[in-house]
């Protein structure tokens, strides 16, 4: 199964949607955050998409996966995204966009990506843990939720880094690709819910921070192959740092090595207990429009 030609994905959906629902019932709000542990995405870092259905601010994550970041900003500053439409949308799963024919078979005219399924983590790179499941650990980079060895284990290793990938929570931003794992291009998807299975087989690229409840209003498809009639679109995508400052918002997510983000963390664990997840932590956002 590949998220460009989704032929079955409505009935994997059937049987975890409840899941999914049981997760965001029990989905525990954080305490107003004071003002010193917020962190601002960096404007290089801050992708605009803005839809007809209203805008959404992604988080980049240039050290998870850099050639793809590096793709989807040069994309967004050649406007090629602008216009293009949510061809495919499946309820309970993800919202998938960049196809310049609207087919699920277009692409740009670069060359195809390399997967970045996994990443290595360094002792350098800010890292949370929020859980340590089975010798591993489970936390945050930045806002991206993530799976890695433990740190012990960096000296024992030729480059000083553990293994690590990203997870598919809501929100989470992937790349669509077919059949071989080097075949990422231009389109890519928005998960509206939680959806492990795509974990380690899928490049994370960054995850959505505000307007995720955009996301989940995009009209979705009622057959089979995820395909939608009369799609909604995005109007215009940009990374913050190219827009004018006039026209540039900006993003403060709580630091995730906060006081607050603790309390949090351990407000979700005892919500959910054995059943907790890291995509049960949701991370307060705080948006300043633009002028």
């Amino acid at each position: 199964m590949t998220i460009r030609t989704m032929a079955m994905a409505a009935a994997v959906l059937a049987a975890t949607a409840g899941a999914a629902l049981a997760q965001d019932a029990t989905a525990v709000p954080a305490p107003p955050p004071p003002p010193g542990e917020w962190r601002t995405i960096a404007p290089e870092n801050l992708l605009v998409i803005d839809t007809n259905k209203g805008r959404v601010l992604v988080e980049l994550a240039p050290e998870i996966a850099p050639a793809h970041v590096e793709r989807i900003k040069l994309l967004a500053s050649r406007g090629f995204f602008d216009n293009l439409v949510w061809h495919r949308v499946i309820d309970w799963f993800m919202a998938q966009t960049g196809d310049p024919l609207g087919t699920g078979e277009g692409q740009s005219w670069y060359p195809d990506l390399k997967a970045e399924f996994t990443f290595r983590r360094g002792a350098d790179m800010a890292f949370t843990p929020v859980a340590a499941p089975m010798g591993a650990l489970v936390g945050f980079v930045d806002s991206i939720p993530v799976q890695t060895q433990p740190d012990a284990l960096m000296s024992g290793t030729s480059d000083k880094k553990v293994h690590g990938w990203a997870l598919y929570c809501p929100g989470v931003a992937g790349m669509a690709r077919d059949e071989g794992n080097d075949t990422a291009n231009s389109q890519f998807f928005l998960m509206r819910q939680a959806y492990p299975a795509l974990d380690k087989r899928y490049t994370v690229w960054g995850r959505v921070v505000s307007g995720l409840d955009v996301v989940r209003s995009l009209k979705a498809s009622d057959t089979p192959d995820g395909l939608v009639q009369g799609p909604d679109q995005m109007t215009r995508v940009r990374v913050a740092s190219d827009l004018p400052a006039a026209e540039r918002p900006t993003a403060a997510v709580l630091n995730t090595n906060s006081a607050t983000f603790q309390t949090l963390a351990q407000q979700a664990r005892q919500a959910r207990g054995a059943d907790f997840s890291v995509c049960d932590i949701e991370l307060p956002v705080r948006v300043t429009p633009a002028a």
